[in-house]
C-alpha cells in the first residue's frame, strides 16, 4: 500500500552539489589499487559497454585514479595524452574509453573484450583488491582506483558539463583532507579484516565528491563553464541555492531576482549562459529530477509528490513530467517496481 501523505519533499539545505551528488544517485561500484610495471598501456572501453554488469540502472560510469607512484600518462579517445606525476588525480567523468601508460600512447580499439572481461570478474569479485601486472620493469605506477555508476535521467546537470578528463594536480605546502582517505583506503585495500569491499566501495563515493570538490575550488570563476561555473558565481550561485533549498515555493524570476538583488534581465542572461538554462526552465527541470528520485524511492502517492516539488495540481505536475521525462509518472515508477499511484 501507498503512504497517504500530503505531501512528500526532500528537505535542502541549499547545497546544490549535495543535492545533485544525492539526487543522481551516485554509487559505488569497484574500487581497487593497481600496480602496474613498465612498460604498459591498459585501455578502459567506454563506460556504456560494462555499467551493466557492475552498476545495473546506472546510465553512466564516472572513474578515477589517484597516482601514488608516477609518472605515467592518460589520455581519453581523441585527445592529446596529459602526464600524470605521483599525487596527481585523473578524472573521467563523462565515461569516455581512455588509456593510462607508461608513455605518452593514444586509447586503441580492440581491447573492448579483455576490459569487459575484467569488469565482469571484478563484479563477480573474482580479482583481488590489489592488482600486480603490465611489464617486467625496471620501474612501474600505482595507483588507486575508483568506478561509480550515477543517473543521467531525467536530468543530470552537473557531469555533461565537465571536461571529458581532468587532471587535478598533487596539492602541495597545504592540508589536503584526500590524503587522511588515500591512507585509509590503502590500508583496508590490504588488509583481511571483514567487510572491506563494503566499506571500500563507501570509500570510493567519498574520494570522489573530495575529488571534485578539489576541481570546483581550484577552477577560477573565469575557467569554470557550466553547472559549475554557475555554483561559483555570486549571483548565480546564490539563485541555484534558493532554488534547491526553497523547491516547493511559487517563483518567478521578478522574484527570484528579487531575492539575489538583481534586474530580471542580468540574472536572466547570467543564469543562461553559465548554466545553460533559463533560471525557471532549470527550476522546471529540477523540480522534475527530484520527482523522479521520489517516485522511485517513496510509495507515496502521485498527487503528494506532485505537492512535494511545488505543484498544487496533479495534472498540471503529470503533464510537466511527461513533457519533461518523455513518461508519466507512473510509468516512471514501474521502470523502479513500485506500484504506481495516482
Amino acid at each position: 500500500m501507498e503512504a497517504d501523505t500530503e505531501s512528500v519533499h526532500l528537505p535542502s539545505d541549499g547545497d546544490p552539489l549535495s543535492d545533485v551528488l544525492e539526487a543522481v544517485r551516485l554509487r559505488g561500484a569497484v574500487f581497487f589499487l593497481w600496480e602496474p610495471g613498465w612498460p604498459y598501456a591498459t585501455t578502459v572501453t567506454d563506460g556504456r559497454r560494462f555499467a551493466p554488469m557492475i552498476v545495473p540502472g546506472a546510465d553512466q560510469i564516472i572513474s578515477y585514479h589517484i597516482v601514488t607512484e608516477g609518472p605515467c600518462w592518460g589520455a581519453v579517445s581523441g585527445e592529446e595524452p596529459v602526464r600524470l606525476e605521483t599525487g596527481d588525480i585523473l578524472l573521467i567523468p563523462r565515461g569516455d574509453a581512455y588509456v593510462i601508460s607508461d608513455r605518452p600512447c593514444p586509447v586503441t580499439t580492440g581491447q573492448d573484450a579483455d576490459s569487459i572481461e575484467f569488469f565482469n570478474q571484478m563484479a563477480a569479485g573474482t580479482i583481488p583488491s590489489v592488482i600486480a601486472d603490465g611489464g617486467p620493469g625496471p620501474g612501474g605506477n600505482a595507483f588507486i582506483c575508483g568506478f561509480l555508476g550515477c543517473s543521467l535521467h531525467p536530468f543530470n546537470p552537473l557531469l555533461n558539463t565537465l571536461p571529458r578528463l581532468i587532471r587535478l594536480p598533487a596539492m602541495v605546502g597545504c592540508q589536503d583532507p584526500l590524503s587522511s582517505l588515500i591512507e585509509f583506503a590503502l590500508t583496508e585495500s590490504r588488509l583481511s579484516r571483514g567487510g572491506e569491499r563494503a566499506l571500500l566501495l563507501r570509500l570510493s563515493e567519498l574520494m570522489f565528491v573530495e575529488v571534485l570538490r578539489r576541481y570546483l575550488r581550484t577552477k577560477s570563476e573565469e575557467s569554470t563553464v557550466g553547472w559549475l561555473g554557475g555554483l561559483k558565481d555570486p549571483m548565480v550561485g546564490k539563485a541555484l541555492s534558493i532554488l534547491h533549498q526553497r523547491l516547493v515555493e511559487p517563483w518567478t524570476l521578478e522574484a527570484l531576482a528579487g531575492e539575489v538583488g538583481a534586474s530580471r534581465s542580468v540574472l536572466a542572461e547570467r543564469f543562461t549562459r553559465l548554466v545553460g538554462e533559463p533560471p525557471m526552465h532549470y527550476l522546471t527541470l529540477w523540480r522534475m529530477q527530484v520527482a523522479a528520485r521520489q517516485l522511485m524511492e517513496h510509495r507515496a502517492k502521485v498527487y503528494a509528490v506532485a505537492r512535494g516539488v511545488g505543484y498544487e495540481s496533479e495534472a498540471a505536475f503529470s503533464k510537466a513530467f511527461k513533457r519533461t521525462v518523455g513518461m508519466t509518472p507512473a510509468a516512471w515508477r514501474e521502470r523502479s517496481g513500485l506500484v504506481s499511484g495516482s
